[in-house]
């Protein structure tokens, strides 16, 4: 299978397939991997964003390739206000829906009412369950119509991160393939893009907030940590991943 090329229909993938991508995507850049996969998946693939830095790149990159894209993001009903000011600034920038998947409101009331508001600085299964509940049920409902999605993660966000490749096979989701464009990007690369191209800038990460989530799981990061150490910063590093890839 040549890496680049265009496939008429949407296809699942092989380990050995995805292997051989990986090593062909490595080093390539983040506008290629992004077109291979509009090309290939076209409307069943989406867009992943919680509205980070690096992901309102990804999505400026892919709606220069794509202006229909499809973008999608979970709202886990405790985000911050500044995201959702950040939300409303990507659709008028881009001029783009953004397809919002919310947990069921009878698994929070059921998780509230027996453990209350915050059980999740109680213990990580704990913290684990409330992710569960309030961002992988609603990825599963948003994944069930694509054969591929794109997130934004890259290696050196933090140590649950360094292993990662251009291209996965998301077996937490079926088999679905899974591309990570910007896998090899800095933080610096990150900000001159998004200076370089005018584009909208979540408040909270002018604010130390490299990586943003629920507003009671994330602080600001102190100097010399990584770039993730505000997320569940009461867990150890090697804990911090909702479930959403790991």
């Amino acid at each position: 299978m040549t890496a680049l090329a265009k496939t008429a229909e949407p296809t699942r993938f092989s380990f050995k397939d995805v292997a051989e991508l990986a090593t062909r995507f490595d080093g390539l850049p983040a506008r290629e991997v992004l077109k291979w996969g509009l090309d290939t998946f076209g409307r069943r693939l989406l867009v992943a964003s919680s509205f980070s830095p690096e992901d309102i790149v990804l999505i400026d990159l892919a709606v220069q390739i794509d202006p229909a894209v499809r973008v999608f993001t979970l709202d886990t009903g405790r985000l911050h206000q500044e995201t959702h000011e950040a939300i409303a600034a990507v659709r008028s920038h881009f001029g783009i829906d953004i397809e919002t998947f919310l947990p069921s409101q009878t698994a929070v009331e059921q998780l509230v009412s027996a453990k209350g508001p915050n059980s999740f600085f109680e213990s990580v299964e704990n913290r684990k369950e409330c992710c569960t509940i309030r961002k992988v049920a609603p990825l599963r409902r948003a994944l069930s119509s694509a054969d591929a999605w794109v997130t934004g993660m890259r290696r050196e966000q933090s140590v649950t991160r360094t292993g990662l490749r251009p291209v996965e096979l998301d077996m937490l989701n079926g088999g679905l393939l899974k591309l990570n464009p910007l896998v090899d990007w800095s933080a610096a690369d990150i900000r001159g893009h998004i200076e370089a191209r005018g584009l909208p800038r979540h408040a909270l990460s002018d604010r130390g907030f490299p990586s943003i989530g629920c507003a009671p799981c994330t602080r600001a990061v102190k100097p010399g940590e990584d770039e993730r150490a505000g997320r569940w910063w009461w867990e150890k590093p090697d804990d911090k991943e909702c479930g959403l890839h790991k």
